[in-house]
């Protein structure tokens, strides 16, 4: 049923969400350096993003190192909030590395769910009633995502988004697509 791959703490957080009588057929993770590259397109952007601002504060500066003692101007210090965000950014896949270990994908005999979280625990459901079109993207080695459920939203700037829920950087994707829909077949109402 487990992968050894999981820890105790997620193995604990799945059986806390199984009903009675409920028992897993598929359990996984994502693999942390393939889900971390979900957050390259943002990588890419804050190389600039940085560059730019530690120019303008070098550059606000008169490119000189600070000297506290002759009344230096604070002008510069007005770049920091941009550098800070600018590491932040550049960290971004650190980040996803190490929140891939608290997220858990399983399929049970009743439902798909995804657990993640690390303090705050956030459980996503899969129920067959609602779960339409399934989209499985593989590549060659057999990685992927399945996706489960996708919405269109607008943005603060009323641009078109679309937000992809599911299982994401998972090993054997096809396989896992496969044992979904035997789930849901078991469960399909009786004609």
């Amino acid at each position: 049923m487990y992968s050894h791959q999981i820890s105790n703490e997620m193995q604990g957080r799945l059986q806390a969400e199984l009903k009675p009588g409920e028992f897993v057929k598929w359990v996984g993770q994502p693999e942390p350096s393939r889900y971390a590259r979900q957050s390259m397109v943002i990588w890419v952007f804050f190389i600039p993003w940085t560059a730019f601002a530690i120019f303008w504060m070098a550059a606000a500066s008169g490119f000189r190192f600070p000297n506290f003692h002759s009344g230096w101007d604070a002008f510069p210090l007005f770049g920091l909030p941009f550098v800070l965000v600018g590491l932040a950014g550049l960290s971004s896949p650190i980040w996803m590395r190490m929140r891939a270990q608290y997220i858990l994908y399983a399929i049970t005999d009743q439902r798909a769910l995804s657990i993640s979280g690390k303090t705050t625990i956030k459980v996503m459901t899969y129920l067959p009633k609602d779960l339409g079109t399934i989209e499985r993207v593989e590549r060659a080695d057999g990685y992927g995502n399945l996706i489960l459920q996708s919405s269109v939203y607008h943005d603060s700037d009323g641009d078109r988004r679309t937000k992809m829920q599911g299982f994401m950087a998972i090993a054997d994707v096809r396989k896992v697509q496969t044992l979904l829909e035997e789930m849901l077949q078991s469960n399909a109402p009786k004609q």
